[in-house]
């Protein structure tokens, strides 16, 4: 037993468990993966771990949309699940709350080996040195680019602000190809996603540790410029995530950004997204022709970082600590190729193995199937310096306001699509740089 135990308030209350059939083993795990596909994957994996242990799981799906209410109506009524699976969103603001046991969490990681995490995923669950969730899988958003092309002109991989204008240079030739497809469509929330790993690149920030903080000139200014040349090399309109997926899968487009739910699409395995470079739907071709960055930097912020967005193990103050302990650690461990299968191409590592074994989960997992009307392993579709470099993105992942401890301030910020309106208005020649970052810089200031 670990100092965690919760003993019963004597025999009384254990008979009266008995009486009314209720098994002191049984654990409830509310998951948001409710997919019927994904939920039987679960399920089974709940058996193994009942076979293994004695423990019961109860597998309850979620919609991701009522989490928050749920979780916060249960602990009102001191009936939380034992187990939560959820996004980076709640783990500290339920950690605040007191609706997560912290030191359990931070336990399990522990026991499992903190150096067998990604640094990055245990870093966006820190809270007062402690762990508030358990971190389980990510992804990392990625500049996808025609590897082929790069290589046939000289060019170094898109890494850094400096290199994708290179490219840019050399490649883009309308409308047979354009250098790159930006997000232009203010009123979408890939533009708000793309724009933050732009800014995260050059190290800028919309909040700090008391706040609000404003946005440094120089480095913003930067952004700025860059963003305004990816633009300027994509074609006219407003874009988002449809038109940069359909000109890259056409061949006529040199890079983009986009989440790794693009990979298996890529190789021909999803016939609602077919790559159209050549008559074959079904063909992995263009796939053995494109590479990833996961990494990203501009000139102030040389170490570059990547976009992550990680789901999280959360073990309530509620809970049967020991059993629902057992069960995260079996989930992350004996299970956690189960725990990966459910959604491979969403679901990278953020446990590469164990103390023993350094890769053996990151080695599992690219021979996991994905795909949607055809399966088949990432390791058999993409090379290996590109699987690591997919895992390797959570090592550094970031989001705003996740080390200030402002993720909620950072949301709002996101959200209001202020930063969309204003980079719009710069890349089409409204207000120039200074007047841009004064206006972010105003608008941002307003929102608490």
């Amino acid at each position: 037993m670990t100092k965690h135990s919760k003993l019963l308030a004597g025999s009384a209350l254990a008979l009266a468990l008995m009486a009314q059939g209720v098994s002191a083993d049984t654990i409830r795990f509310w998951t948001t993966e409710e997919q019927p596909e994904r939920l039987a994957k679960q399920e089974a994996m709940a058996a193994d771990f009942q076979k293994s242990t004695g423990i019961e799981v109860t597998v309850i799906p979620v919609s991701e949309s009522d989490l928050g209410t749920r979780a916060t109506a249960a602990f009102a009524a001191g009936d939380l699940p034992d187990v939560i699976y959820h996004t980076l969103q709640y783990a500290l603001p339920w950690a605040e709350a007191g609706i997560l046991d912290t030191e359990a969490a931070t336990e399990v990681v522990s026991e499992l080996g903190t150096d067998t995490f990604a640094p990055g995923a245990l870093a966006m669950a820190n809270y007062e040195g402690e762990t508030a969730s358990v971190p389980v899988d990510g992804w990392t958003q990625m500049v996808v680019y025609r590897k082929d092309l790069f290589e046939a002109n000289g060019l170094e991989a898109p890494t850094t602000f400096g290199a994708v204008t290179a490219a840019l240079e050399k490649l883009h030739n309308p409308p047979e190809m354009f250098g790159f497809v930006a997000a232009t469509k203010v009123d979408e929330n890939f533009m708000s996603q793309v724009l933050e790993h732009v800014f995260l690149a050059n190290g800028v920030s919309p909040v700090g540790a008391d706040g609000f903080q404003p946005l440094d000139v120089k480095a913003t200014t930067e952004v700025l410029d860059f963003y305004k040349s990816i633009a300027a090399a994509s074609p006219p309109g407003d874009l988002y995530w449809k038109q940069s997926r359909e000109l890259y899968f056409s061949g006529n487009a040199a890079m983009i950004i986009w989440s790794p739910f693009i990979l298996d699409e890529l190789a021909g395995l999803r016939d609602s997204a077919p790559p159209t470079i050549n008559d074959d739907p079904t063909s992995a071709a263009l796939a053995s022709m494109t590479g990833i960055v996961t990494n990203f930097a501009g000139p102030s912020n040389p170490d570059g970082a990547a976009w992550g967005d990680v789901r999280y193990f959360g073990i309530t103050s509620d809970a049967d600590t020991d059993n629902a302990m057992e069960f995260v650690k079996f989930s992350m461990d004996a299970g956690y190729g189960q725990t990966l299968s459910i959604a491979p191409e969403g679901k990278f590592p953020v446990r590469a193995g164990t103390e023993a074994e350094p890769k053996k989960f990151k080695e599992l997992w690219a021979t996991l199937p994905v795909g949607v009307d055809r399966k088949a392993p990432l390791g058999d579709l993409y090379a290996q310096e590109m699987i690591d470099e997919i895992v390797g993105g959570l090592e550094v992942a970031q989001r705003w306001g996740v080390a200030e401890g402002q993720l909620s301030l950072a949301s709002k910020m996101i959200n209001s699509q202020a930063i969309n309106r204003v980079v719009r208005q710069y890349i089409d020649g409204e207000v120039d740089a200074a007047a841009a970052v004064a206006a972010m810089n105003d608008e941002l200031s307003k929102i608490n």
